[in-house]
């Protein structure tokens, strides 16, 4: 039974994918316990560029996975650029279709997966954990599914897509003047 904690947008879906494909004809005990794992907060995620790098505390002492993904092709980039409009596009679940229909899927493709478990293979506990641990993370905020795979910092580098297309999170506090939102009674 699907897990709605994991992969509620199309855009965190792709992630889910990667521990539940399709193809997979027979349940796989490992999937429920990697996301308690994922839930309880056990996976803890740094993304430097393409690579995910996750400790997971599962265990007697914490397990390291590394996940690469691809980067995503100069067609693709420049696909989805097109389709990209304002200054902060909205990654809506009709933008993922419209792209996929347009052949360019922003599904990741994975290069390479080790974990330092002794389990030697790629879908260990510990990397089925850092998929759901993804999935919840692009859920949040769809840009990852992009940024994972050097969407924002190739469109940076090409001419068509301003470097504005590049999120922004939060504004210091103290970078913004009271004046411009309060006016004194003269």
């Amino acid at each position: 039974m699907p897990d709605s904690d994991f992969g509620y947008t199309v855009w965190g879906r792709d992630w889910v994918r990667l521990a539940e494909p399709l193809r997979q004809t027979r349940p796989d005990p490992q999937l429920p316990r990697a996301r308690r794992i994922a839930r309880d907060g056990k996976v803890q995620v740094t993304i430097d560029g393409r690579i995910v790098r996750a400790v997971i505390h599962h265990g007697r002492k914490p397990s390291v996975a590394n996940i690469e993904v691809a980067p995503m092709s100069q067609e693709a980039i420049a696909g989805i650029s097109r389709r990209l409009s304002g200054v902060r596009p909205a990654l809506t679940d009709e933008l993922y279709r419209a792209i996929t229909d347009a052949g360019h899927p922003p599904a990741p493709t994975l290069v390479g997966v080790d974990c330092s478990c002794s389990a030697d293979t790629p879908r260990c506990i510990h990397v089925l954990a850092v998929y759901y641990e993804m999935a919840r993370r692009v859920d949040d905020d769809p840009r990852i599914a992009l940024d994972i795979q050097g969407f924002f910092r190739a469109s940076s580098d090409s001419t068509e897509v301003s470097t504005a297309v590049t999120p922004q999170r939060w504004i210091a506090l103290n970078s913004l003047n009271p004046a411009d939102y309060f006016m004194a009674p003269k």
